[in-house]
């Protein structure tokens, strides 16, 4: 008995023969065989918007090889992905068969999470139909958006420059990208002070002795041996302490502001500082616990991928691809925290062979996500082999190199922590204040937030932390504040060392990275898992946005496209409906929704909207000027971005065809050779610092402090 297995890649096609004997011939279909037409917007209005399929034109010889086995297969497996993609393309290879699954049970669908010989053994005693609501889902997303494409393009075209595109959902990702970047050019920059004191605890004959031995007390000057910072916060009861905020987005604390705003104010208290005694006030201890996160999301790999090793979407997707065809992982396009119970077995039995009982929790944890339509039928991501622990290194960087065992070892390290025992972490605040009544009579007053304050009556603290279990964090290192301060005693005196003021300016919001964008995407309900990564890099590839120090700027013709649909399309460029609609596709995947209302309610306002902007003004995209004119006719040379990336032009184009290639500037020198450095930009649009004198010399680097750093 010959059975026929169809997967999408030779990749997994491959791996998935370790697990099958030669009674099975497994071909891969590289992915869709039906697509919509190229030529044409292939949708039928007439007909309830039927999508009109056709055979992809390059596929003619894996299709032609899939219908040659068919025919003599008794059994036909179509194992493609367990998501709406895969389901799409189970559903058109059915199609194409010369075979009628209503006539004999020869076609079977199955569906496995991850390429393991005990899953697809699972797989093959569990299948089932295709999904039909799966189907609709996907029809109804790639009906959607070739509406918005075909019939939004050409608008694009006439309205704003020839050969731009619109997509649905990555018009909305780039209208967040340029309102953050209008916040951030509306943004007030004040300059603010913060000021600090060196305090050391008093030393002992023993401790006196060795300070001098080793000359570390010379002519008269303190030592700074067990000296500690404290940062200012109080005068006489009025707070100034720096405001330190969370940014969900970069991961990081960051100070907003504090009230002294004038350096010379920041100077009269830290000269004054020098005139007071310092006494230990009060001591704040409490432990606190820390527990591990939930196993990776799509979402959440991206991000944490792009924090860590500035990995894009689509190069971290892409290595997952390879890791999970490859049976290191399981699937990763997945919005579900879920484990499976073998595996939190699996990982409970290592975690209690490899580190023992005190890092096991009584029992399993459980993680709930937060999206109100995840998928919780899938697994979150996690590798395949638990018990092989990291061993397996040398074989996934013979197969997927440096980068994707990088991947791969964060996916392991988070999925073992989420099953480990709590950390148990000591933070220590400590207060410091001046005597008032030991001070000099001073009376002069300093002005602090519009407020007259009396010299003296300071208030300082430090913060610390001792990591008294570690926990999970034994496996998942995360960020601690190593700040680990010494024993302290409630009212002790404390010897002056030094004091300091630090100038610091107020930050705009931040510009979107990566794991920003994806992580904000996600929160408001837009996308999927499977099209975080290519939302991002279409508006890239388009040159909507360029990336600079790995976070987004949009171009001028970025710019010019959302102000256009904003204006004109404001109903379906929005947040609200965007997410909308993803809900309507989620609707449609489970049952409870068809997709022909769906899409008729979408495209009845959408038409008549396309009719009325015919007429509206044209958009006229901004230039950079330059200090150049045009040899041809003498108008001023601009900056402007085409599909290339930035060009020098004549600014009465298209009167004047002038034109010539830009090369951005930097000043700075090449540690290689000494010469400028220009910010060149690879065939796919990303910039990156080259030496101008290339290819005499190769220097290239993706960012500043990699030009700054001397040559290897």
């Amino acid at each position: 008995m010959k059975s026929l297995v169809i997967v999408e890649s030779p990749t997994k096609a491959r791996t998935i023969g370790k697990f099958l004997g030669k009674d099975f011939e497994i071909i891969a279909s590289m992915g869709h065989i039906m697509d919509l037409p190229k030529s044409k917007i292939g949708i039928d209005f007439e007909h309830n918007f039927e999508p009109q399929y056709e055979l992809v034109a390059d596929k003619q010889k894996i299709i032609a090889e899939l219908k040659t086995a068919a025919k003599t297969a008794d059994t036909i497996i179509l194992a493609t992905d367990p998501d709406r993609e895969g389901e799409a393309i189970a559903y058109h290879i059915r199609e194409i068969l010369p075979i009628s699954n209503t006539k004999n049970k020869q076609i079977k669908r199955i569906v496995f999470h991850e390429i393991t010989k005990e899953a697809i053994d699972e797989a093959f005693k569990n299948p089932r139909d295709i999904d039909v609501n799966l189907v609709d889902a996907q029809t109804a997303r790639r009906v959607l958006d070739r509406l918005v494409g075909y019939k939004l393009s050409p608008l694009l075209w006439r309205k704003v420059r020839r050969g731009l595109s619109a997509g649905r959902v990555q018009s909305v990702a780039l209208r967040l990208i340029v309102e953050r970047e209008r916040e951030i050019g509306k943004f007030g920059k004040e300059k603010y002070w913060t000021v600090s004191a060196l305090l050391s605890q008093p030393l002992t004959t023993n401790e006196k002795q060795l300070t001098n031995n080793k000359k570390l007390e010379v002519s008269g000057q303190k030592s700074e041996v067990n000296s500690t910072e404290f940062e200012l916060i109080e005068i006489n009861g009025v707070k100034i302490e720096a405001q330190k905020t969370f940014n969900l987005y970069d991961g990081e604390y960051s100070v907003t502001k504090t009230s002294i705003t004038e350096e010379a104010k920041a100077k009269e208290i830290k000269n004054d500082l020098e005139k007071q005694q310092f006494q230990v006030c009060d001591i704040l201890q409490k432990e606190t616990k820390r527990s591990p996160l939930p196993p990776f999301t799509t979402s959440t790999l991206q991000q944490e991928a792009s924090r860590r090793f500035g990995f894009s979407g689509k190069r971290t997707m892409g290595l997952a691809q390879k890791l999970y065809e490859e049976g290191f992982i399981t699937y990763h396009r997945t919005d579900s925290f879920n484990l499976s119970v073998a595996s939190v077995v699996g990982m409970r039995n290592f975690i209690k062979e490899e580190y023992g009982d005190k890092y096991l929790p009584e029992s399993p944890r459980f993680y709930k996500t937060k999206q109100k339509l995840a998928q919780e039928a899938h697994e979150a991501i996690r590798p395949t082999t638990v018990g092989q622990g990291l061993m397996i290194k040398d074989k996934v960087l013979s197969i997927t190199g440096n980068d994707g065992w990088r991947l791969y070892e964060l996916i392991w390290k988070r999925a073992i922590a989420c099953q480990m025992a709590d950390a148990i972490i000591e933070s220590t605040t400590v207060i410091v204040t001046t005597n008032k009544q030991q001070l000099t009579a001073n009376t002069e007053k300093l002005e602090v937030s519009s407020q007259k304050l009396e010299v003296g009556g300071y208030r300082l603290k430090a913060n610390g932390s001792v990591l008294v279990f570690d926990g999970f964090l034994k496996v998942h290192a995360q960020a601690l504040n190593d700040n680990i301060l010494p024993k302290f005693v409630a009212n002790e005196k404390l010897d002056f060392v030094s004091s300091q003021t630090a100038e610091h300016e107020t930050l705009p919001p931040p510009r979107y990275n990566d794991a920003s964008l994806i992580k904000t995407l996600e929160e408001k309900g837009i996308g999927r898992p499977s099209t975080y990564a290519t939302i991002v890099s279409t508006i890239e590839t388009r040159r909507y946005i360029e990336r600079i120090e790995g976070r987004f700027t949009p171009t001028n013709v970025g710019i010019a496209v959302n102000d256009f649909l904003v204006k004109n399309f404001s109903e379906i460029d929005d947040i609200p409906f965007t997410a909308m609609m993803e809900e309507g596709l989620d609707e449609i995947a489970k049952g409870e929704k068809k997709w022909v209302p769906i899409i008729r309610d979408f495209y009845t306002p959408f038409e008549k909207k396309l009719e009325e902007v015919k007429d509206a003004d044209r958009v006229k995209i901004a230039v950079e000027e330059t200090n150049e004119k045009c040899p041809e006719c003498g108008s001023p040379l601009v900056i402007r971005v085409g599909r290339f990336g930035k060009f020098i032009s004549c600014s009465e184009f298209p009167k004047c065809k002038f034109t010539k290639s830009f090369v951005e500037t930097t000043d700075l020198l090449c540690p290689k050779d000494g010469k400028q450095i220009v910010i060149k930009r690879t065939k796919r649009g990303r910039r990156f610092y080259g030496c101008s004198n290339y290819p005499s010399c190769d220097f290239a680097a993706w960012k500043v402090e990699d030009i700054k750093k001397p040559s290897s």
